[in-house]
């Protein structure tokens, strides 16, 4: 069965973006390019939720990061907004996220990357989908903001696999999933 992480970058108080969606204060480091050029060979696909979808439509616009998508990597956006079907490099999917995920779970493949937050994570960990979570942990209090995590009606453990400090002042930790 293929395992799907969710991951990302947030401030020590836990929020992936400022009320706005801005994330000026992300330090990138050679370190966190090190993680990720380990990880995306591992993963065949893609899972976000619309907001983080237009977030990152929105950077690309910008010029902020590189037009179309993720070199052959399947990018499924879950949406109740968005038409249905292929969307530039994306497909907009309207069911249940978890019923979903379920499915590209089962099927041969690499590793599936939960990107973002909020709404779409909770309701992976809460079907008992994610089995990994690796952070970038920046050393930045934000106050408020979009929080990378929402409440959930259990506990989820954990256990640490790895924990890195950075340079920069970051620190990356990954984390197994324990039902």
């Amino acid at each position: 069965m293929r395992q799907v992480t969710f991951g990302g970058a947030n401030s020590l108080d836990n929020f992936i973006a400022r009320s706005d969606h801005a994330v000026d204060w992300l330090l990138w480091c050679d370190e966190a390019a090190q993680i990720m050029a380990e990880f995306w060979p591992t993963i065949d696909t893609i899972v976000m939720g619309r907001k983080t979808y237009d977030v990152q439509r929105r950077m690309t616009a910008d010029g902020v990061t590189p037009e179309g998508d993720y070199s052959g990597v399947k990018t499924y956006v879950f949406s109740r907004t968005l038409p249905e079907g292929p969307d530039g490099g994306a497909t907009i999917v309207r069911e249940d996220a978890a019923d979903f995920v379920r499915r590209l779970k089962a099927q041969d493949g690499k590793g599936i990357c939960v990107m973002g937050g909020g709404d779409l994570a909770r309701s992976l960990f809460e079907a008992g989908l994610i089995d990994r979570l690796g952070l970038n942990i920046h050393p930045v209090l934000l106050g408020s903001g979009i929080p990378l995590f929402h409440q959930m009606t259990r506990p989820i453990g954990l256990e640490l696999e790895e924990s890195r400090p950075f340079k920069n002042g970051c620190i990356y930790a990954s984390y197994r999933v324990v039902y």
